[in-house]
């Protein structure tokens, strides 16, 4: 097992660094990416990534490291902020430029419509999230996150309980 965990708090954060502690412990073999300080641009919805060059951002601002290693590591665990209620721009950001990892066609999977992915890796996404947010809808929403790429969610859970996600993995 190995574990990527994406980190958009502030590389001093104590609830991040505690959680990456947490995480570290309990799988030796992970990889830390600091995407605080990285400019992220959002999604243009140019569908250049499915038309274009298909599974390539036509943004270049450093997001191809995250889409690769998406695909080297078992499961993702993402440590996000909070803004009014939900996640903060920098992982909403992160999430829709996932997009390449999936094709522009639909199938149909339990009668609902759902994107073909564009590799045979399943991911395997979580959230540890920091500040003030509806956790329910946070859960339900990496769910449905992860079943739009053909993956499955390790749940959203707190930052101070980075355990939990590991039950998950």
């Amino acid at each position: 097992m190995n574990l990527l965990i994406v980190d958009l708090l502030p590389k001093d954060d104590p609830a991040a660094q505690a959680a990456i502690e947490t995480l570290g412990a309990a799988v030796p073999d992970h990889r830390v990416i600091h995407a605080y300080e990285k400019s992220f641009r959002p999604c243009g919805g140019c569908n250049a990534c499915w038309l274009v060059t298909p599974g390539v951002c036509a943004i270049r601002d450093g997001y191809e490291e995250l889409l690769k290693a998406y695909l080297q590591y078992d499961a993702a665990v993402f440590l996000a902020g909070t803004a009014l209620n939900f996640v903060d721009h920098r992982m909403k950001n992160v999430i829709d430029r996932i997009l390449p990892l999936a094709t522009m066609y639909i199938h149909i999977v339990d009668g609902q419509c759902r994107h073909v992915p564009r590799y045979e890796k399943k991911l395997r996404l979580g959230l540890l999230y920091s500040g003030t947010a509806d956790g329910a809808y946070l859960n339900r929403w990496m769910e449905r996150v992860a079943l739009n790429l053909g993956g499955e969610s390790l749940g959203s859970y707190p930052i101070a309980e980075a355990k939990e996600v590991l039950l998950c993995i």
